[in-house]
């Protein structure tokens, strides 16, 4: 496998103008295609560099990596920090001076789609995130624009469900509307299976939130970021395929999906507004626990805090 760029290795004194870093945890059974991917999707670019952090994998995935990407900047953790505290480290070994796009190591990028990312950063002084469009396995648009937590969207989808009541921008978190995801369309945050960040930016709001183990953590950031006057801009024109899914069939990932968001709005919200949006989590994950769904039933526990804390158990 060639390497993206002949010019940037582990040692070069100077930042590259791109950066990619991608966090791994058992990851040896999807890090192949990933990074046989990255060459042509880093085309275009004069020089980048992509660091991969291990968060203490049992499964080899860091040997694979040095074996069949030895251009990549490997660093192994000797303990799960957590998808933030591996962005972070990944943030210690450098960013790109014009650009750094964090990347699940299951998120695939296309040919030539780094290259649009840096464009519209470097068009417009005002984005800080560019977000491409994020593709199912069969090449489908996956909804990944999301609006920012409130207590009436928590209402909304205790009592309609996520789906129905993202018809309705006051009463869900995610937009579901295939028209909405057009070039420059911007939104409060998007998954983080795929985020470009300007430089700029990164500066201006620092290092992740190592609070968050896994998921809002990406919310955080790019809430920060727009507190900071950094927009978010999507672009279909650069595409990813991920296909995902894993955190909907997992009663562990589920839980902490809860509790992360639980965490995540009581940062930004005081006592009473957090107390309510709680109580709301509570009944939401409650009533379809009822239904007997086990996903439900562990994050209802973990909210009630009668289950074992999520953050201390494995990710896989």
């Amino acid at each position: 496998m060639l390497a993206p760029t002949s010019n940037v290795d582990s040692a070069h004194s100077s930042p590259p103008d791109v950066g990619v870093i991608a966090v791994t945890y058992n990851a040896a059974a999807i890090i192949e295609d990933f990074l046989r991917a990255l060459p042509d999707a880093l085309c275009g670019i004069d020089s980048t560099a992509v660091t991969i952090v291990d968060n203490a994998s049992a499964d080899g995935t860091a040997d694979l990596v040095e074996r069949i990407a030895p251009w990549v900047r490997l660093v192994r953790s000797d303990v799960n920090l957590g998808y933030a505290g591996g962005i972070n480290l990944g943030y210690e070994r450098g960013l790109g001076s014009r650009g750094t796009y964090i990347l699940n190591p299951d998120a695939v990028p296309a040919s030539g789609s780094v290259r649009v990312l840096l464009d519209v950063i470097e068009r417009d002084p005002t984005v800080g995130v560019v977000a491409p469009m994020i593709q199912n396995a069969e090449g489908g648009l996956k909804f990944s624009l999301r609006r920012e937590p409130t207590l009436l969207r928590a209402v909304g989808e205790t009592v309609l469900g996520g789906h129905r009541a993202a018809r309705f921008a006051p009463l869900g978190d995610m937009i579901r509307d295939p028209t909405a995801y057009r070039e420059g369309a911007t939104a409060d945050w998007a998954t983080g299976a795929a985020m470009f960040l300007s430089r700029q930016a990164i500066d201006d709001v620092g290092l992740w939130d190592e609070s968050f183990f896994l998921y809002s953590e990406e919310t955080d950031y790019a809430l920060r970021m727009r507190d900071a006057g950094h927009r978010l801009h999507y672009t279909p024109r650069a595409a990813v395929q991920h296909p995902g899914g894993q955190m909907s069939r997992s009663p562990f990932l589920w839980s902490l999906v809860a509790t992360s968001r639980m965490r995540l709005y009581r940062k930004r919200h005081g006592p009473v507004r957090s107390a309510a949006y709680w109580a709301i989590l509570v009944a939401n994950e409650g009533i379809r626990a009822a239904m007997g769904r086990p996903t439900h039933r562990a994050a209802f526990r973990a909210l009630l805090g009668i289950g074992e804390d999520p953050r201390a158990q494995p990710t896989s």
